[in-house]
């Protein structure tokens, strides 16, 4: 993992950018090896330099990897990136894959099997966004790391 710091935008312990990207090989293991290293970044942000992470940000953390490095394998051709970007009081989980195609939630299903991974990051994530690039897409996921005063850990920013 590489991770930087940034002195852009604020002082304190946490404040700084920490960033880290990755190759996704496409291998059988890749997704394993995404929410792994999703847990490592997050690990080292909260042991070497004091950011605030919750298990239940971890937990989230490692779900919205596995489900859009799952998607990049089964949808997109050719190579993926995954970063992880420590950003104030939030992480980042960006993939980008060369397939332009732009993902669709489906509308709510219970007899649908399988095809609910974009639902679940939606329904996780504080925003996702999806930006198409002339090389393909890249789709963002942005967790909050903390809980939220009180425990109320479904607090969100309103849709």
């Amino acid at each position: 993992m590489e991770s930087r710091s940034d002195d852009e935008g604020g002082t304190g312990p946490g404040t700084d950018l920490i960033q880290a990207g990755y190759a996704l090989a496409g291998g059988d293991g890749c997704i394993a090896q995404a929410r792994r290293d999703a847990a490592d970044f997050l690990t080292r942000a909260r042991d070497e330099r004091g950011v605030d992470v919750s298990s239940r940000a971890m937990d989230l953390t490692r779900l919205v990897v596995s489900e859009l490095v799952t998607n990049v394998r089964k949808y997109a051709p050719g190579p993926a990136l995954m970063q992880l970007r420590v950003t104030g009081a939030m992480v980042e989980v960006v993939v980008r894959d060369s397939d332009p195609t732009v993902p669709v939630a489906g509308t709510a299903d219970p007899a649908r099997i399988g095809r609910h991974g974009l639902e679940i990051v939606q329904a996780v994530a504080q925003d996702l966004a999806v930006e198409r690039r002339p090389d393909g897409k890249r789709v963002i996921a942005r967790i909050v790391l903390a809980d939220p005063p009180g425990g109320d850990a479904a607090a969100r920013r309103p849709r």
